[in-house]
């Protein structure tokens, strides 16, 4: 009984610190003081809680009209669906319905139509790559407009469509037989604008005082090309610029600009030469000095065959050809003996042997050098190709092509220098040896002679 007593008032005194704590200003004074403020604290907690109470009662209230409001418009929704599929069923029927109908009315005029179409669509890409489009700029909106009749079955092609679809297609195959000679706009190979006289012959190519001009055909203009193909070709159109009547000789190119595109790009004897880099310089060089070389001696050596003809016909010895200085060492010779005259003889001939060969040993060995070059230039080039593949792969055959340019062009330019350096080696070379072959078998007689005559 008195732990139970101690229990309570440690309860009570528990109660009362919380509630002189929770109230400002007001002490317990006595028990009954204590037991007060215990009662107005337990009837405001009571009254709190029936406020919070009442509030999620209310609340629960609105949350479950929300809830039905939510169902029923579920409800409408899923009405407002099945009829909708209904209404889409029932519509897609009537449309196949339509359809067959309209299949059964249309007949052959549906293959037509489709035929039309096709066409409409194929003139309309012919059209838009055509030079003729310069003049007649907008041909291709009738045929963007008959093609979407033709796609969306909203409307049918009327007579009118199809016979101004045939007229156009007939204008074009006219025109594209017609030399045409017109202004418009072209832009020059630096960029500047200008409005001047140009002829579209057919629908193959056009052309301008400068030569011939490229079409684009997204953007519709006329541009200069940055080179004009060979002179065989751009003399051609000169002839066309002046012509006013009659027929003229034309280069046309009937690929509509492929074949004149390869032209264009296909490298020049100047372009070919740089390709072979320095050693391609090198091997020309080479090859310019044997062959001034080899006219040079050519030149002389047909001068001294002449002259060496002209004295085997003379009597008398001439000292401006090598058989008359030979002729004038037995001359001088004359009264020695047959030994002496022969030596005197081989060393005259000896003498002449120098001017006869001079230069022909540097022509053989440009002919032999000059692929040796060729083979270095090659061995270059194929270094610089590897390099390349080195550093950026063999995916791109355009990084590779400047080596496997030089190794190419070099072989080549060898073999040009080196074949004419053989040939005139040997053409030098045989006048040269004709010449030597006189002077010996001159000598030989002049010394069975001598000898006879001195018995």
């Amino acid at each position: 009984m008195k732990r139970l007593t101690l229990i309570i008032a440690a309860g009570l005194l528990s109660l009362g610190m919380t509630t002189a704590n929770a109230q400002d200003g007001d002490d317990a004074r006595s028990m009954g003081d204590l037991l007060r403020l215990i009662e107005q604290g337990q009837a405001r907690d009571s009254r709190e809680a029936r406020q919070r109470e009442a509030a999620f009662k209310q609340s629960q209230n609105r949350q479950q009209s929300l809830l039905n409001q939510a169902r029923a418009e579920r409800t409408r929704q899923e009405n407002v669906s099945a009829r909708l599929e209904q209404q889409f069923e029932e519509n897609q029927q009537r449309i196949i319905t339509a359809r067959q109908a309209l299949d059964e009315r249309l007949g052959a005029l549906k293959e037509l139509f489709g035929v039309l179409q096709t066409v409409a669509g194929d003139t309309q890409g012919v059209f838009n790559t055509s030079l003729t489009n310069i003049q007649y700029p907008n041909r291709g909106e009738f045929l963007v407009e008959l093609g979407s009749k033709m796609a969306g079955a909203s409307s049918l092609a009327s007579i009118e469509d199809i016979e101004r679809l045939w007229a156009m297609l007939q204008k074009e195959i006219v025109e594209s037989g017609r030399v045409v000679r017109f202004s418009n706009v072209v832009t020059k190979a630096d960029g500047q604008q200008e409005e001047m006289d140009v002829i579209r012959i057919g629908s193959f190519n056009i052309i301008n005082e400068n030569g011939y001009l490229k079409h684009d055909s997204k953007e519709g203009t006329l541009t200069e090309l940055a080179r004009q193909p060979e002179s065989r070709y751009t003399g051609t159109t000169g002839d066309m610029i002046d012509a006013d009547s009659g027929p003229v000789t034309f280069g046309v190119d009937v690929t509509r600009g492929t074949i004149l595109g390869l032209l264009v790009e296909s490298p020049t004897i100047k372009d070919r030469i740089e390709q072979g880099g320095i050693v391609g310089y090198c091997i020309i060089a080479l090859g310019i000095v044997g062959l001034l070389i080899a006219i040079w001696r050519w030149f002389g050596l047909s001068g001294d065959s002449r002259r060496v003809a002209a004295q085997l016909k003379r009597e008398t010895a001439s000292t401006d050809n090598p058989l008359g200085r030979v002729l004038a060492a037995y001359e001088s010779n004359r009264g020695a003996d047959t030994e002496t005259v022969e030596l005197k003889l081989s060393e005259a001939a000896l003498k002449e042997m120098p001017g006869l060969t001079k230069g022909l040993l540097f022509i053989k060995v440009v002919s032999a050098v000059a692929p040796l070059m060729g083979l270095l230039g090659t061995v270059t080039g194929m270094i610089k190709t590897f390099q390349v593949i080195t550093l950026y792969g063999a995916g791109d055959p355009k990084m590779m092509a400047g080596g496997i340019s030089q190794a190419l062009m070099t072989t080549v330019l060898g073999l040009v220098v080196a074949i004419p350096m053989v040939l005139l080696h040997t053409v030098v070379s045989g006048q040269s040896r004709k010449i030597i072959n006189i002077l010996q078998s001159q000598s030989a007689g002049i010394v069975a002679q001598h000898s006879e005559r001195n018995g």
